[in-house]
């Protein structure tokens, strides 16, 4: 997975410099959060600063893997002297879909579902001549009501790439 991360980074550097920089804002756009959850995502602005999004996500251990649903509300605020990086914060929900399997070494098999509370920080960088917006954040969760999880999870987060749909 660290290898996984290391490559995204590298291509998000890489894109971030190969292209001019400048940007301007779109209003919808679609792709993937390359991270924890790997997730299909949806982004939404209502107007210049305040954004929805919504993904389904899945990740995958040893021996449990979860499905996710999340859903955010974010506030965006431009950063200076870099035409098209935002940055942003905000809130969301999400619901947890556990599946455990151990039969290899016990004889655990069961499932949950759990709630999350989750916050956001990240960073929001729109192409000027490019069709795409690319994001990193950090998504700080509470899980709520599981027998597997619960509590504080500080690991959660990824690298955004998004194809814009309309500006």
């Amino acid at each position: 997975m660290k290898k996984n991360l290391q490559s995204f980074l590298v291509l998000f550097i890489a894109l971030f410099f190969s292209f001019q920089l400048g940007a301007q804002s779109y209003k919808t756009a679609i792709g993937a959060r390359l991270g924890s959850p790997l997730s299909a995502s949806i982004k939404h602005f209502l107007n210049e600063s305040n954004a929805v999004e919504a993904y389904i996500g899945y990740r995958n251990y040893s021996f449990y893997n979860w499905t996710s649903v999340s859903a955010a509300y974010q506030i965006h605020k431009p950063i200076e002297n870099v035409d098209g990086l935002q940055y942003y914060f905000g809130f969301g929900a999400a619901v947890f879909i556990w599946s455990y399997d151990n039969t290899v070494w016990f004889d655990d098999n069961y499932s949950s579902t759990s709630f999350g509370v989750q916050g956001y920080a990240g960073l929001d960088y729109t192409f000027e001549n490019t069709p795409i917006s690319l994001t990193v954040d950090w998504v700080p969760t509470y899980f709520v009501g599981t027998n597997f999880i619960s509590g504080f999870g500080a690991g959660y987060g990824s690298l955004g790439v998004r194809y814009i749909l309309s500006r």
